[in-house]
């Protein structure tokens, strides 16, 4: 019974946090295409492979471009686990590219280390983390168009149904 109080708790959330959210932003001036563009650069900001940052880029761009706050730290939000998922695949691709040795990585030992001395971390993995960010910046133009594309036809026919 836990497992079905939980997926209705979940589409709950999805329906009435996540479309309700869009769904008003469209009610309230957004257009299709500035809410698509808010759902594309907040996913593929939100995979920044550096943690603790895709909060502060996310309020740069919206603020910058004026696309919606809320909505983009949403995104950013929930798409935490596949920034996490793809830390390790975007340093060992950005690795693979720039033709550099693999770096050792234990996700509890660097917390402990850059816990214990940020300055040794940054000295010794600072050079993997711009791998990383390599690799990220050669896709994360491709993740947003495809996002971009994808949202734009059902929010532009969401829009002609909230007229």
């Amino acid at each position: 019974m836990p497992a079905i109080e939980n997926s209705s708790r979940l589409k709950k959330f999805w329906r009435e946090r996540v479309v309700g959210l869009i769904v008003a932003q469209l009610t309230q001036g957004f257009t299709p295409q500035q809410i698509a563009l808010t759902l594309a650069l907040g996913v593929s900001l939100a995979l920044f492979p550096i943690l603790g940052a895709t909060t502060f880029l996310c309020a740069v761009v919206a603020f910058w471009l004026r696309l919606n706050q809320p909505v983009i730290q949403l995104v950013n939000w929930l798409a935490y686990p596949l920034q996490f998922a793809l830390l390790l695949p975007f340093i060992r691709c950005g690795e693979w590219l720039l033709r550099a040795p693999p770096v050792p990585i234990s996700i509890p030992q660097m917390l402990q280390q850059f816990h214990a001395a940020p300055g040794n971390f940054l000295r010794e993995f600072g050079l993997t983390g711009l791998h990383g960010i390599f690799a990220w910046l050669l896709s994360a133009p491709m993740v947003a168009a495809l996002i971009y594309f994808t949202a734009l036809s059902p929010l532009k026919k969401l829009a002609q149904f909230k007229k």
